[in-house]
């Protein structure tokens, strides 16, 4: 005869909301910064928005959804990296051939 029972129902709003609630209050913080600085029009800035919008939708995985609007959609490898380090957001195919000829 087992002992074992199912444990209780986590209530993953009364875990997670205030910390949630945090990070969209973070954003919207940095978001304001930037627009205050000028700087709105950096690709980064424009995916993070559009990274926000996959928020709104009622579908399952918004985070995989989310980490795809950052992601390099590309398949095949650059022949040489044009810079050291991550962007932490894909610089996209047509900036990022504008920058090599930029260099060269």
């Amino acid at each position: 005869m087992s002992t074992w029972t199912a444990p209780n129902p986590v209530n993953i709003v009364d875990l997670s909301f205030v910390d949630a609630r945090f990070k969209l209050i973070d954003l919207a913080a940095f978001l304001d910064r930037v627009q205050k600085a000028g700087q709105g029009d950096d690709f980064r800035v424009q995916q993070l928005k559009q990274a926000a919008r996959c928020l709104l939708q009622d579908e399952p995985e918004r985070a995989k959804n989310v980490l795809l609007t950052f992601s390099d959609p590309t398949t095949e490898p650059i022949a040489k990296a044009h810079m050291q380090g991550a962007m932490g957001a894909y610089l996209g195919e047509d900036r990022r051939l504008e920058d090599k000829r930029q260099k060269t």
